[in-house]
């Protein structure tokens, strides 16, 4: 499939899941435990189908390292989706998710023993200053709110808070600790992405019955919502039904154009544009919701970017590519 494809399915499916998801949770922030039931049943049944090819085909990495895989794939995202539950505004949970590159230098340090170069150390600083700022800043705006009142358990809006912080914090650990053991198989197995993407979403499937009253009762919630007559098929649907149901399709566009990309384009290429679909989906939430964003806020986003950008060694990599450019057209000239 041809890149400039791949890139349409990115942009289009990833920001279009963020105004999707963003619709389910401000309507009912708990929500989060059925959004990704649907998305990982969704996804799994895909991948029994035309990967796994009706549980025929053998996996090419031993299923006792998928089970670790997914025991640390299944807690990051429920924890994920209950710090939105905390008092955690959606574009405080992007901005946050966009430090794994902090989480993933330290531990690398830690558990890798890795050594990077200052240009590195200096762009992980200016995310995690970035990160900084604006946690900073959101709590000031919760401790305002929280000043008015307590809620009905008795527990202030503030310290709820901390709880998602701490919760997205533990996440992003976790998530980048997943990623090391990723690397690690995939350089004694090789690189097998969407075998990976199946099992991470087939096996903890079963998990859910963990959490399957939390499931009915928002499944009943949004049931009871109103209905949505769906374009072109003419079915009607409650509203919040159609949301989830285009949630669902969104992420699947979504990952299925990462998996492109990866195959299509080098590392960096695939870390631009994921950067900059992160960034694109953080201005349309801002802006279309009118989610509160200051500009200290708007200062702490800018630094998270750059220092994302800096760290891909995007202003190395493009010089060469540019002074080549220049030769040619010098040559043209001549």
């Amino acid at each position: 499939m041809h890149p400039g494809l791949a890139l349409g399915l990115v942009f289009s499916g990833c920001c279009s899941n963020v105004v999707f998801l963003e619709l389910l949770v401000r309507e009912f922030p708990g929500c989060g435990n059925l959004v990704t039931f649907a998305q990982f049943l969704f996804i799994a049944v895909e991948g029994f189908i035309f990967e796994a090819n009706f549980g025929r085909k053998r996996p090419a990495i031993p299923i006792r390292y998928y089970l670790i895989m997914v025991a640390m794939f299944f807690t990051v995202s429920v924890v994920n989706n209950y710090a939105l539950n905390l008092n955690v505004a959606m574009p405080l949970h992007m901005i946050f998710r966009s430090g794994s590159l902090i989480a993933n230098m330290a531990l690398g340090i830690i558990i890798l023993k890795k050594r990077y170069s200052i240009f590195k150390y200096t762009s992980i600083a200016l995310v995690s200053l970035g990160i900084f700022t604006c946690t900073f800043m959101s709590a000031k705006q919760v401790t305002s709110m929280s000043s008015t009142g307590e809620d009905e358990d008795g527990v202030s809006a503030f310290l709820w808070w901390l709880l998602g912080i701490a919760a997205l914090t533990f996440a992003l650990l976790m998530s980048a600790r997943m990623g090391i053991f990723q690397e690690t198989l995939y350089k004694e197995f090789g690189k097998h992405s969407k075998e990976a993407l199946f099992y991470n979403h087939a096996l903890p499937i079963p998990g859910f019955l963990l959490l399957a009253p939390d499931i009915y009762r928002h499944a009943v919630f949004f049931s009871q919502t109103e209905l949505f007559q769906v374009p072109v098929i003419g079915l009607s649907l409650p509203i919040m039904w159609f949301y989830l149901l285009m949630n669902i399709i969104t992420q699947y566009v979504c990952i299925r154009g990462v998996f492109i990309l990866t195959t299509e384009c080098t590392s960096l290429t695939v870390t631009l544009v994921v950067t900059l679909r992160k960034f694109i989906s953080l201005i349309f939430s801002i802006l279309y919701f009118r989610n509160p964003f200051t500009t200290w806020h708007w200062t702490g986003t800018i630094l998270v970017f750059v220092g994302t950008l800096m760290y891909t060694e995007v202003w190395s990599n493009l010089r060469p590519l540019l002074d080549s450019k220049e030769k040619k057209d010098g040559k043209k000239q001549e």
